[in-house]
């Protein structure tokens, strides 16, 4: 009858070709204890129980066993067991040339053996192996004869090989059960275990053997390498060297929640997919600015960005570089929606440029319209016909067309400013003369004023003999040099009169110091006499009166 376990053992292998493969975690845990409990049955010179369930010898064991790799386990057993034959005392055929009747034998045997555990689909909850194992056995045995006892209490040691077949069946990663049949070879100098020698039989029946039945427990233990220390042996580890503390996966890499690339430990916006260039952070416009930071996440792509994530406005002028067709506008500088100065006259000088931004005018006169040729004239011959009473400040009545005449030309440019520079001849005192000079300047100017010309657009000022045109020798040349120029000016520009004749103090800064106009005060009855010597005038020389 075949022994049970041999059928499990055949079951056993039925399930492992059908079953799919686990990870039976023996390299994580790489050492295992096991115990366990035998069966024994004898072969040799007195007979054979081998398959024979009948009055069954038993023993027990332990086994240390080492992982080695995925299909080798290294197993250091020892076996302690008791055998009788035959145990009832009743008769066996023998084998070779020995007698067998009315003989029997005990032995306590203790075996030792480094076995080899050779394991088929090791990934398998259920394991199937070969084992190899020599050894050693210690053995005390009483042999008996016809009722007597023959070489009573012998005690030797033998040579004993182990071939044997087994199923593990892994239950959980830490422990298991198995089964196992496997048959011992003792071949000691000579053939102590029944007393009977067998010289004369074949080399495989020449010494004794016994098949041992085993069934037990197996505990695992061990802890398995992990050196980054994430709680994912190295085997099985795909980051190995994971930073401490840092949470992983089943393969021991980082987390990384949103599945970007970047772990979740060096991913500043973990659960949501980013870039590594922003440490994970998402940049919607891929302008370099995570979208958290980015004041304008629907820029353009390629265009430059600050700090912000908007686009670049080197000038600031509210239009973005790509959009600015002028980007170096000064700062402060009003554009339009191009980025260019403002031109509100449309004449082609912008207006942060151009004096007369209302009005069309060229370059040249920086933009404001220039006074016509005829206007000009007008203002520039107004000197001949601007008179005054003899010695005095009073306008005379021809000279109001001309003034009004100039009126409507500053009316028609408001841009323009207009300077009143009063000179007189040499005759008289200088002090006196400087005074008229001042006084018919201001006589001008009040006219104009009283006409509706703003008092800041005319500036009035005396300059008394010292600008002479013509030589004082002769009384055409004073009648030149007794004169009130008019010349017109850009608001804003240099004064024509300084500009012609130099500085002097205007009327209206004489007046808002709170101060009298210089010189000596007119009489209006004639300019007193100079010391200085007549100037007897030419013959038919014209003559203007002071």
């Amino acid at each position: 009858m075949k022994h049970l376990l041999f059928a499990t053992s055949l079951l056993g292998l039925g399930i492992c070709a059908v079953t799919p493969r686990a990870d039976a975690q023996t390299p994580d845990k790489k050492w295992g204890l096991s115990g366990y409990v035998s069966t024994l049955q004898y072969r040799g010179d007195l007979g054979s129980n081998f398959w024979d369930a009948r009055n069954l010898n038993y023993g027990g064991g332990i086994t240390l066993s080492r992982y080695i790799y995925g299909g080798l386990d290294l197993n250091l057993s020892a076996n302690q067991g008791a055998m009788y034959f035959p145990a009832d005392g009743s008769s066996f055929t023998g084998t070779g040339n020995a007698a067998t009747n009315n003989r029997r034998f005990y032995a306590n045997m203790s075996t030792f053996g480094l076995g080899f555990k050779f394991k088929l689909f090791p990934k398998s909850p259920v394991v199937p192996y070969i084992l190899l194992q020599p050894g050693f056995a210690y053995i005390y045995t009483n042999r008996y004869a016809n009722g007597s006892t023959v070489n009573s209490r012998t005690n030797y040691g033998s040579f004993d090989g182990q071939a044997g077949l087994g199923l593990d069946f892994h239950l959980t990663p830490g422990f298991g059960i198995f089964v196992q049949a496997g048959q011992h070879y003792l071949a000691a100098p000579d053939d102590r275990l029944d007393g009977v020698a067998g010289s004369d039989d074949s080399f495989w029946d020449r010494y004794d053997r016994y098949m041992q039945f085993s069934a037990g427990l197996t505990a695992n233990f061990g802890k398995p390498k992990d050196t980054d220390m994430d709680g994912v042996p190295d085997r099985k580890d795909k980051c190995p060297d994971t930073p401490q503390g840092v949470k992983v996966d089943e393969n021991g890499c980082p987390l990384d929640t949103d599945g970007d690339g970047i772990p979740d430990y060096q991913d500043k916006c973990p659960d949501v997919k980013g870039i590594a260039a922003l440490q994970g952070c998402p940049d919607a416009d891929g302008d370099g600015v995570t979208d958290a930071d980015d004041k304008c996440p629907n820029t353009p792509a390629g265009v430059r960005v600050d700090a912000t994530g908007c686009p670049l406005d080197a000038d600031g002028d509210g239009v973005p570089d790509y959009l600015d067709k002028c980007p170096n506008t000064p700062a402060g500088v009003k554009v339009d929606a191009n980025g260019c100065p403002l031109d509100r006259d449309g004449d082609g000088v912008p207006d942060n440029e151009d004096r007369c931004p209302d009005r069309p005018g060229p370059a040249s006169n920086k933009g404001c319209p220039e006074i016509k040729a005829e206007q000009k004239k007008i203002l520039n011959e107004a000197t001949k016909y601007i008179n005054f009473d003899f010695n005095k400040a009073t306008l005379k009545p021809s000279s109001y067309t001309r003034l009004d005449q100039m009126v409507a030309i500053l009316n028609e440019y408001p841009d323009y400013s207009l300077s009143i520079a009063g000179h007189t001849d040499s005759k008289g005192a200088d002090d006196y003369n400087l005074r008229l000079s001042y006084e018919r300047a201001a006589s001008a100017r009040k006219y104009m004023l009283d006409h509706g010309i703003p008092a800041e657009r005319i500036e009035a000022r005396g300059y008394g003999e010292t600008k002479p045109i013509a030589s004082n020798a002769t009384a055409a040349g004073q009648a030149l040099n007794r004169r009130v120029d008019f010349d017109p000016y850009l608001t804003g520009e240099a004064n024509a009169a300084e500009v012609k004749y130099g500085p002097a103090p205007s009327i209206a800064e004489i007046r808002a110091a709170g101060q009298k106009l210089p010189g000596k005060k007119t009489t209006g009855t004639g300019a007193p006499r100079s010391r200085k010597a007549p100037v007897k005038a030419p013959a038919k020389a014209p003559m203007r009166k002071k």
